[in-house]
């Protein structure tokens, strides 16, 4: 099995944590927006998001053997509060979470595929 490159763990961690702030940073422009930017499903979904982020930052950091595994979960919660923000609203802080999100669970796929190849 080929090993991880630390490069792209780091790059990955630095994903994670720019994710977690995006979300959580956003969550806090939800509930000030309110509507529909403060529906349940969404600020659960960012929620999700931002506690996986943190969770995978901290599994890659300890370099436990179930990373690849918590990314894999990342991702998913990653393009589910991606595709979240892009439905609830069409500005600025919507689209930078939206983008940060689909940039994380790229490069959690990453991490959860590159040790089973």
């Amino acid at each position: 099995m080929p090993h991880v490159t630390s490069d792209a763990m780091q790059r990955c961690i630095e994903e994670c944590q720019q994710c977690f702030a995006a979300c959580t940073s956003t969550m806090t422009h939800c509930l000030a927006m309110g509507g529909r930017h403060a529906a349940p499903e969404h600020i659960t979904s960012l929620l999700d998001c931002a506690e996986l982020c943190n969770t995978s930052t901290s599994f890659m950091l300890r370099s436990s053997a179930l990373h690849q595994r918590v990314c894999e979960v990342c991702a998913d919660a990653c393009e589910a509060c991606a595709d979240s923000c892009e439905q609830i609203g069409d500005d600025e802080q919507m689209r930078a979470c939206a983008a940060s999100c689909r940039r994380c669970a790229e490069s959690c796929r990453e991490m959860a595929t590159a040790r089973r190849e």
